[in-house]
């Protein structure tokens, strides 16, 4: 069968023009004003040049084969056992951080403040990934300590591979660890790339440039947002549609938003945020303190406190 041809014909939602043809698209005039979009009217282009962008296809197989790596025998392979292990790892790593060296390749030029030779993108992107590379056994340890902060903060888990295959919570952190580092090292671009696979993986929304210590855990976790500016001490939990953002976005004096401000709260440790609250601005919520559901905060409160709807306690003060 000619599945070309078969193709073109119409199918029974098409609408006919006279003498049985499919209708005229006008598709030289068409393209001609898209040209004009593209390459005048509404010109978007970074330093006015077609590049290419990074794959976010391609990102999402980096991101699965570096979990892979870091957890051979949870995220790997069913046939990974003790005899080739090692292999499955080196051989894993080498094909991802080759990807991923080409993708923050990619992503540079859209970074740069001025035009630079490819040679020298492509030298700082092999760099980068270099340095990415020799942080994976720290960031590993990170993510360990965040997976016995589940384990002892969840009742409802019974094991390790459970949190590592079936919490969004997990997942949506060991993306926010990887992409934190690109981050770090000046792959803007590509870590908010895999902040956003891990929002439309997760329903978590967590800014790669967000500070966030040890012993991490969010529980349920669909709708947390984290904003970029976020402070967050060791031995956090959070719920379900809990958001650290900002108050308001101040402006200089053409109107323009100013950018890189401190403007999301710092939580210190140990402190448990409740479903559904809300803490606005560069407040700092205090060692040791519990925000209840459903709490919309803006203001700073002092090392043991215990905010609710209904009262606010600080230090056994009602105010």
């Amino acid at each position: 069968m000619d599945t070309s041809r078969q193709s073109f014909e119409p199918s029974g939602d098409d609408t006919l023009e006279a003498g049985g043809r499919l209708p005229s698209w006008n598709l030289d005039a068409l393209v001609a004003q898209l040209r004009l979009s593209r390459e005048v009217t509404h010109n978007i282009r970074h330093q006015g040049r077609i590049r290419r962008t990074p794959s976010r296809e391609v990102l999402a197989t980096i991101l699965d084969s570096l979990s892979a790596a870091l957890f051979p025998s949870h995220y790997g392979q069913s046939a990974v056992g003790v005899e080739n292990i090692d292999y499955f790892v080196g051989h894993t790593l080498n094909d991802a951080l080759q990807l991923l060296a080409e993708q923050v390749g990619r992503s540079l030029v859209f970074e740069q403040e001025k035009e630079q030779p490819e040679a020298d993108i492509q030298r700082h992107a092999r760099s980068i990934a270099r340095d990415f590379a020799a942080r994976l056994p720290a960031i590993r340890g990170l993510l360990v300590s965040d997976l016995r902060a589940a384990f002892q903060g969840d009742p409802a888990a019974t094991n390790f591979p459970e949190i590592l295959l079936g919490y969004p919570g997990m997942t949506a952190i060991v993306h926010y660890r990887l992409a934190n580092a690109l981050h770090g090292l000046g792959a803007r671009l590509l870590a908010r790339l895999v902040s956003d696979i891990a929002h439309s993986r997760t329903g978590i929304d967590i800014h790669p440039a967000a500070q966030i210590g040890p012993s991490f855990f969010i529980d349920h976790g669909t709708g947390v947002v984290i904003g970029e500016t976020a402070v967050i001490g060791e031995r956090v939990r959070l719920y379900q549609a809990v958001t650290l953002g900002a108050k308001n976005f101040p402006t200089d004096d053409s109107g323009t938003l100013i950018k890189g401000n401190p403007r999301h709260p710092i939580l210190e440790d140990d402190v448990v945020v409740y479903a559904g609250a809300t803490i606005l601005g560069r407040v700092t919520i205090g060692k040791g303190s519990t925000i209840g559901g459903n709490v919309w905060l803006t203001r700073s409160v002092p090392p043991g406190s215990q905010i609710t709807q209904a009262q606010t306690r600080s230090n056994g003060h009602i105010e």
